[in-house]
């Protein structure tokens, strides 16, 4: 397993990425999934973004940024389960994975509501998570029906 660094990793996700190209994307439907590869300005990094929808809540979807193709920098999960950190406490159903040093994506924090101001909208909460993520050359992905 590759480990970083808590400095490496917060460099990481505030480095600043782009798509790799200008293909199109369609956010996925129900059950559906997407892993859309991103680069470093100055293409020396590169990282993925994930997007995964459930497959029966249309409310449930996780967004997810790695880097070096494993390390997961930042993670929001939402319309879900609560998730239990590893000090016991429990954080409600919505909620955002940071990297941590020696624990991975382990650890989860509540969501900022004036960084994700509605997580029911996909789309809204998608451009938000590219924000957070510091994608500043974002993919070109659609929605569809149920999103």
């Amino acid at each position: 397993m590759m480990v970083l660094s808590q400095t490496e990793a917060d460099l990481l996700l505030r480095m600043e990425k782009q798509r790799e190209d200008d293909q199109g994307w369609q956010y996925p439907q129900l059950g559906g999934s997407l892993r859309i590869p991103l680069i470093s300005l100055d293409e020396k990094e590169s990282f993925m973004l994930d997007i995964a929808r459930g497959r029966i809540n249309l409310e449930k979807g996780k967004l997810q940024n790695r880097a070096r193709s494993v390390i997961i920098l930042a993670r929001l999960d939402y319309g879900g389960a609560p998730h239990r950190n590893p000090d016991g406490e429990e954080i409600g159903g919505t909620h955002l994975h940071l990297y941590r040093e020696g624990y991975a994506d382990k650890w989860a924090h509540p969501v900022d509501p004036g960084i994700f101001t509605d997580t029911r909208d996909a789309m809204r909460t998608l451009k938000e998570f590219m924000q957070f993520c510091n994608i500043v050359v974002p993919p070109v992905i659609t929605g569809g029906l149920f999103t």
